[in-house]
């Protein structure tokens, strides 16, 4: 966690947070997730940077074992707050998703909505095989992530194709749907833990 104190990504979420102004944060669970969920049988999930625990608590609510992750102190003091308020029983830890050190067993659904394709080619890597350690064999992982767009002179978000070459060892791509946020390509992915 130390070295991200240095990166200017975690000081602008980290006052966004302070601020109030979380746009990514619309406290609504996708429809793409509530459909998974209704459909699969309650299982151990992994909510990959849950911000304030939106998905986790809509998971938790279905029956889950939901443990929520985040590096922003004030998104997982807020999704604990939440969570209690709602009775909800989850975890929630404040860790980088490039270390998750903190967790052990196996997972059956990992969620990751927004986080990956913010990571640098190093931490996406080390993601990635996080990831691998935790999600049982033939568990499900759920990817929403920008497509590479340009940002102000800079081209921000992730291939598809990257996104296989990343997970390709242990994984296997079962679907993607294609679409926008915004005026801009966006994409839903859906993977399988192949055997370890």
């Amino acid at each position: 966690m130390a070295r991200y104190f240095l990166r200017i990504s975690w000081w602008k979420s980290l006052w966004h947070y302070w601020r109030g102004n979380t746009p990514w944060d619309t406290q609504i669970t996708p429809p793409e997730v509530v459909k998974f969920i209704a459909e699969t049988p309650p299982g151990r999930a992994l909510d990959l940077g849950c911000g304030t625990g939106t998905n986790v608590i809509t998971m938790a609510r279905s029956g889950w074992r939901v443990t929520g992750v985040d590096y922003i102190p004030q998104a997982i003091n807020k999704a604990r707050e939440k969570a209690a308020k709602e009775g909800i029983d989850a975890e929630f830890h404040l860790a980088s998703v490039t270390d998750l050190s903190v967790l052990s067993g196996s997972y059956t659904y990992g969620l990751d909505i927004g986080c990956l394709f913010g990571l640098n080619a190093e931490d996406r890597i080390k993601y990635a095989a996080e990831l691998s350690r935790l999600l049982a064999a033939d568990a499900t992982y759920m990817l929403y992530a920008w497509l590479p767009r340009k940002v102000k002179g800079k081209t921000r978000g992730i291939a598809a194709e990257e996104v296989d070459e990343l997970l390709n060892d242990h994984f296997l791509r079962e679907k993607m749907v294609v679409g926008e946020e915004r005026g801009f390509p966006s994409a839903w992915f859906w993977y399988r833990r192949t055997a370890c």
